[in-house]
C-alpha cells in the first residue's frame, strides 16, 4: 500500500524550479527516498541518481566533479552526509550559466548538513523538511497517535509488527546510523539517555537532573539532546518569553518525535497499555502539537510554549506575521476554561485560543476561545503561508 504525499511532492517541486539546489531533510526511513523516485519518476528531464550508502555510487563520485559536470536535468544525491566535500562543487555547479542541471540533495541529520549549506551555498539552496504520516495524508487518528508516522510502522499489517519495526529503528539508529554520522557517544548511554527522555516526554528540559542522573556535566547531556535532535527523533520546543511582568520560564520542552517511536521507548505494545500508562496524557500532547504544526505548516521558529513560575502555561503558540495564535491539549472529551487559558489569552494578547481535546463535541468557551475535537483538526486549521 502507498499513500501519495502530494503537498510535499508539489512544495519539492516548486522549489525545484525556483533554486539550484533542494535539500529534503528528514528522519532515517521516513520516506524522503520514496518521495524523491515519486518525483524522478514524472521529472520531465533526464535524472540522474547517487545513492551514497551504495559502494559502487561512492566509488562513482570519488571525483565528483569529473561525474557530476557532464550531467543534464535533475542530480539526486541520496545520503549526501557521506560526501561531505561536495558542497563546494556545488555551489560550482549551481552558479553555471544556463543552469544546465538542478540537485536534489537527501539527508538525514540535520546539523552539520545545514552548516555546511548555508556556508556554502547560501542563496542557491532550499530546504523542504519530510516528516512521517499526518492527519491529512491518513485518516486514523487513533492508528496514526498509537504507531507514529514512520510509513512502514504505520502501515504494518499489526500493531506487533509496527512495534517490531519501531524496536528495529532504535536499534539501527543507535548501532549503525549515528556512528556513521560520527558520533562517539556509547551506544548504551544514548538508549538510557534516549529512554529518559521518552519519560521526560512533554517536559521542560532540565540538564542538571539529567546530568546527575549520568554522572556527567550538564553541557555533555546536551550534547547528547542536540544529537537526537539533529537526527528529527527529538523535538525542542523553545520557549516565548517577553518584557511582561510575569517571570517567564526560559527552558525548551523536550518531545520525543513520533508518537510511535515514544511508546516503543516506553515499552508499550498496544493501546491497552498506552491509555493505562501515567504518560498517556503527555503522549497526546505530543502528539497533536505536532499534527497542529503540520496542519499549520508552520516553522520551527514560529512555535513556542509559554509558561510563568506562577504556573500558568501554554502548550503551543504559533507566531504568524502579527498575529498569535495558542493551542491547549486536553486528553479529556469536555474540557473547561481555567484560569491558566484566561492568563495566557490576556498575557500573550492571543487573537485565538483552542482547546484541543479528545471528545466529538466543538463548542466555544469565552471570546476567541473554542473547545475543538482532534478529529476536526484537519478540517478547521488553515496552513500559514510558505515562504
Amino acid at each position: 500500500m502507498s499513500i501519495p504525499r502530494k503537498h510535499h511532492l508539489a512544495r519539492v517541486r516548486l522549489l525545484l524550479d525556483e533554486f539550484p539546489v533542494v535539500a529534503l531533510l528528514g528522519a532515517r526511513q521516513v520516506g524522503k527516498t520514496t518521495l524523491a523516485r515519486q518525483l524522478a519518476t514524472a521529472h520531465r528531464d533526464p535524472v540522474a541518481w547517487f545513492d551514497l550508502e551504495d559502494p559502487a555510487d561512492l566509488a562513482r563520485l570519488q571525483d565528483p566533479g569529473l561525474e557530476l559536470r557532464p550531467l543534464r536535468g535533475l542530480v539526486i544525491l541520496d545520503e549526501i552526509h557521506r560526501l561531505p566535500g561536495i558542497f563546494q562543487l556545488l555551489r560550482v555547479l549551481a552558479d553555471r550559466p544556463g543552469l544546465p542541471a538542478r540537485f536534489l540533495v537527501l539527508g538525514s541529520a540535520s546539523t552539520d548538513l545545514l552548516r555546511q549549506t548555508s556556508e556554502s551555498l547560501a542563496g542557491r539552496v532550499a530546504f523542504h523538511h519530510l516528516d512521517g504520516f499526518d492527519l491529512t495524508e491518513v485518516d486514523d487518528t487513533e492508528r496514526l497517535w498509537l504507531r507514529g508516522g514512520f510509513p512502514r510502522s504505520y502501515l504494518a499489517r499489526s500493531d506487533a509488527a509496527s512495534r517490531r519495526w519501531r524496536d528495529g529503528f532504535v536499534q539501527t539508529l543507535l548501532a549503525r546510523d549515528l556512528p556513521d554520522l560520527g558520533s562517539t557517544i556509547p551506544r548504551e548511554t544514548l538508549r538510557r539517555f534516549w529512554t529518559m527522555l521518552a519519560h521526560w516526554h512533554g517536559q521542560l528540559w532540565n540538564g542538571a537532573e539529567f546530568g546527575r542522573a549520568f554522572g556527567v556535566s550538564h553541557t555533555t547531556v546536551r550534547r547528547y539532546l542536540d544529537l537526537l535532535t539533529s537526527v528529527f527523533v527529538v523535538r525542542q520546543l523553545q520557549p516565548w518569553f517577553e518584557n511582561i511582568r510575569k517571570r517567564q520560564v526560559r527552558s525548551p520542552k523536550v518531545y520525543i518525535a513520533d508518537s510511535g517511536l515514544l511508546h516503543a521507548l516506553l515499552g508499550l505494545a498496544n493501546r491497552t497499555d498506552v491509555v493505562s500508562h501515567p504518560k498517556v496524557g503527555a503522549s497526546w500532547e505530543g502528539f497533536v502539537i505536532q499534527q497542529i504544526v503540520r496542519l499549520l505548516r508552520a516553522p520551527a521558529q514560529q512555535c513556542f510554549h509559554w509558561s510563568t513560575h506562577a504556573g500558568a502555561e501554554l502548550d503551543l503558540l504559533v507566531m504568524a506575521g502579527s498575529r498569535r495564535y495558542g493551542f491547549e491539549v486536553k486528553r479529556s472529551e469536555a474540557p473547561r476554561l481555567t484560569k491558566s487559558m484566561r492568563s495566557a489569552l490576556e498575557t500573550l494578547r492571543l487573537d485565538r485560543l483552542d482547546v484541543v481535546h479528545a471528545g466529538t463535541e466543538r463548542y466555544r468557551l469565552a471570546p476567541r476561545v473554542r473547545a475543538l475535537p482532534a478529529g476536526e483538526l484537519v478540517g478547521t486549521l488553515r496552513a500559514l503561508p510558505e515562504g
